[in-house]
């Protein structure tokens, strides 16, 4: 049995009268042709059935695969479940998709983002690190690759373009709201820096040293608006508000207890939230909790969320525009940080 001859790009020229050239052009530069000439030629690829230029074979001669790695520091489960990752990357997405390119999503664990490895292996064009760990390997991986690199929040690095948030001092106002309400004792929600394993409960001056940029910067934000007022800090086990239960369990159950709980995330503050319903805690009666980000469910939590909002999509957008800018051979500006503000709703109230 003879085996047809696949279609190729000189066929479909052929049958159109037209060159290569037009004929690439209508898959890869259709602004190039007018919609009547485009027309004609995809109906006559799908008359012969062609099926369009080989992306292997396009990359290979561009030197462009269309990817952006996406380096992130939790798990893809962790990542899909976290509703401030969610926004982010929808809004960078909206900016870049529509210039052809897709995320190639690398997953972390406990290196502080994916393993060196990974990177190593990717078919990507440009990077995006995703709140990495300070000594990530995975950024010395970006380097050896040569590809351009985005932060979004951290780390701090001086070759890499960035967008972050002012941390210090929504962590700051967040501080200062709970003390014009009366509250005298606090603990602090730290996020997942991997100080202690499992998480548990930390000095502060050991919280101090965690291998992330926002830890660090929320943690100096409310201890510079609190002062000498007593204050606890607990580490979380994980990002989600389930693998938070744990510690705010331990936080709530600290002699005294703290009369307010800042949280440097939402969803640690939804965790502190089902814990205190457990325990029939009231809030804001007996505790108040303030989060971070004015992600969706802070909105609809039981009771609406107190907390420090980012305008999470302009970060995801300024990202976008940024690997964009990078793509097209732009140099590195300088980092830009999306202001905060504070949302009163209804888990704060009067000690």
């Amino acid at each position: 049995m003879t085996r047809r001859r696949r279609p190729t790009l000189d066929d479909v020229a052929e049958a159109v009268g037209v060159s290569r050239a037009t004929v690439s052009n209508a898959y890869n530069r259709p602004d190039q042709l007018s919609g009547e000439l485009r027309e004609r030629v995809l109906r006559a690829a799908t008359e012969l059935g062609y099926p369009g230029p080989d992306p292997t074979a396009r990359s290979l001669a561009t030197s462009r695969t269309g990817a952006i790695a996406v380096l992130l520091d939790t798990s893809l489960s962790a990542a899909f479940s976290d509703p401030a990752l969610s926004v982010t990357l929808d809004a960078l997405t909206r900016v870049v998709d529509p210039h052809g390119h897709a995320l190639l999503l690398l997953p972390g664990g406990s290196e502080g983002g994916p393993p060196a490895s990974r990177v190593l292996t990717a078919q990507a064009d440009v990077a995006v690190a995703y709140s990495l760990a300070d000594e990530a390997p995975a950024l010395e991986a970006v380097r050896a690759r040569g590809w351009p690199l985005v932060v979004v929040d951290q780390p701090l690095l001086p070759d890499a373009a960035r967008v972050g948030c002012q941390d210090r001092a929504g962590a700051a106002l967040a501080a200062r709201h709970l003390l014009e309400l009366g509250h005298r004792r606090f603990g602090i929600f730290a996020a997942c820096s991997r100080i202690t394993p499992g998480g548990g409960a930390l000095t502060v001056a050991s919280a101090a040293r965690a291998a992330f940029h926002d830890t660090r910067e929320r943690l100096a934000g409310y201890l510079a608006a609190l002062g000498s007022a007593p204050v606890v800090v607990e580490e979380a086990a994980g990002l989600s508000a389930e693998s938070a239960m744990a510690g705010a369990s331990a936080l709530l159950a600290r002699t005294p207890r703290p009369t307010a709980v800042l949280c440097m995330s939402d969803q640690l503050a939804l965790a502190v939230l089902a814990v205190a319903a457990q325990l029939g805690i009231g809030v804001p009666e007996e505790l108040s909790v303030v989060g971070f980000d004015d992600s969706p469910p802070a909105g609809w939590s039981s009771p609406p969320l107190t907390t420090v909002r980012q305008d999470l999509a302009a970060k995801g957008r300024i990202a976008g525009e940024l690997v964009l800018e990078l793509l097209a051979g732009g140099q590195v500006p300088p980092p830009s940080e999306v202001p905060v503000s504070l949302v009163v709703r209804g888990s704060t109230g009067p000690v």
